[in-house]
């Protein structure tokens, strides 16, 4: 069968090479021909039933699609850059297998909706797998939380050393990353899981058909509502590309923490071979490449977001062909970002912290000055901006001195306040500045592991 065939009596003449180069999608939009004979499957069934075909022609269609299948599957099927994209590929084998009904097959659809219904379902089922891939990083990061609840490390603003924090806590900032990320999967997961199968070209049919029962068929929670923004609309792969976008953002900044805590200059945690690399000349170099791979992926989601908009804004109702431009960015950007959430969990489940390491971070910037300012307020009733005032002359006098806070002698903190007592120095160890943090989301191991079971109980 001749491409002219496939389009009808409008066309006399071929295609210039260049059209078919450009209008082709068969190249990329075959990795939707599951979800594409599943479509079929469901609509002939849906035809049969409401007598537009016969059961004996839908049990033709059903036999040749599944032969169809194993062909593509066991790589011996011809796909054609003439018959342009999946769904004429598939039609066209289907009749050179079946004959004429296989003809039918198209009766009360068009390749509009039949394609959106593709990428819907294509998408689901990603969404599934990524989803999957989420809980498995909160799961290696619950464990590794639970695991160094009582580690001190450094905790920083600005890159500062800032106050003392356990290895747990600052674990369990991320678990709390992803369960928003996975919020966001599922709200775009629900709001796509509506079947535009039906919608036809842009206006619906004049065949008996059923709606209701192809969109249960396969899955949906039930039609779309509206045949023109059924073709016509794709803020589902906008709204995935999004939530994609913010998820690479999180997994990249978890990653350049362990970029830095890997380095020479922090050497908090140690990452295995099987995550790490070499240097081509350096042989004493053991590189984070895996981190620094998922620290790049987000431009590759925000690409493909800023390339989907930039496709639909301004288009008109319903289809038009820049909207074939939607499944490169799509596919490319589920790829990246399973392989972010895979690596970033493995990542985690192999990391080992150095508590050694970490406690000579905490020797470095003062972090239990925020603790002595406290305990001016809480002992001795100072108004906190006096008490910060105070900590920072204290401050001042220990850099001057190049030791810690807790190595200044009581004469030298009375000669700032004269009312400080010797209780001070209760405060001024990272262990019992940590230990005191026990509000609710503090850093206090004991509630680090509340959090540890609470998260467990709530997101996995």
């Amino acid at each position: 069968m001749s491409k002219n065939d496939m389009w009808g009596g409008r066309f006399s003449g071929g295609p210039a090479e260049i059209m078919e180069k450009i209008n082709a999608s068969i190249g990329f939009d075959k990795a939707l021909y599951k979800q594409d004979i599943r479509g079929s499957l469901a609509h002939s069934d849906m035809l049969a039933a409401q007598g537009v075909i016969s059961v004996g022609d839908r049990d033709a269609i059903h036999a040749g699609l599944k032969e169809i299948e194993k062909e593509i599957e066991a790589g011996t099927f011809d796909f054609k850059t003439e018959l342009e994209d999946i769904h004429m590929n598939v039609e066209s084998r289907l009749r050179e297998k079946i004959g004429d009904p296989g003809a039918r097959l198209h009766t009360g659809r068009s390749r509009n909706d039949q394609v959106i219904t593709d990428v819907r379902l294509w998408l689901r089922d990603a969404l599934d797998g990524i989803d999957a891939l989420m809980a498995d990083l909160q799961r290696a990061l619950l464990d590794k939380a639970e695991m160094y609840a009582d580690t001190l490390m450094p905790g920083y603003t600005h890159l500062q050393s800032a106050q003392p924090v356990t290895f747990g806590h600052h674990l369990m900032a991320y678990v709390e990353m992803v369960a928003r990320d996975r919020g966001r999967m599922a709200d775009c997961r629900k709001r796509l899981n509506e079947c535009p199968l039906g919608a036809a070209a842009l206006a619906g049919t004049s065949f008996p058909i059923d709606r209701h029962q192809t969109a249960a068929a396969l899955g949906f929670d039930g039609p779309t509502r509206n045949s023109m923004d059924s073709v016509g609309s794709r803020d589902f792969i906008l709204e995935f590309l999004a939530a994609g976008s913010i998820h690479a953002i999180h997994l990249s900044r978890l990653a350049e923490e362990i970029v830095m805590w890997m380095s020479d200059r922090f050497a908090f945690i140690s990452l295995s071979d099987a995550f790490t690399t070499g240097s081509s000349i350096m042989p004493q170099k053991k590189n984070p490449d895996a981190a620094e791979l998922v620290r790049a992926k987000p431009g590759r989601l925000l690409g493909a977001f800023i390339s989907v908009s930039t496709m639909m804004k301004g288009l008109p109702m319903t289809f038009c062909k820049d909207m074939q431009e939607d499944k490169e960015p799509l596919f490319d950007a589920v790829e990246s970002l399973t392989l972010a959430v895979a690596a970033t969990a493995g990542m985690v489940d192999d990391l080992k912290a150095r508590p050694d390491r970490m406690q000579d971070g905490l020797k470095q910037g003062f972090p239990t000055a925020t603790d002595l300012a406290d305990w001016l307020v809480r002992v001795l009733g100072l108004p906190f901006r006096d008490a910060h005032h105070v900590t920072g002359a204290l401050v001042a006098k220990a850099e001057a001195r190049q030791v810690d806070l807790a190595d200044l002698t009581l004469e030298e903190m009375q000669a700032v306040e004269n009312r400080i007592t010797d209780d001070i120095y209760s405060v001024l160890t990272p262990a019992a500045s940590v230990a005191s943090r026990t509000s609710f989301g503090g850093t206090a191991p004991v509630r680090v592991r509340e959090a540890v079971k609470a998260a467990r109980a709530d997101y996995l």
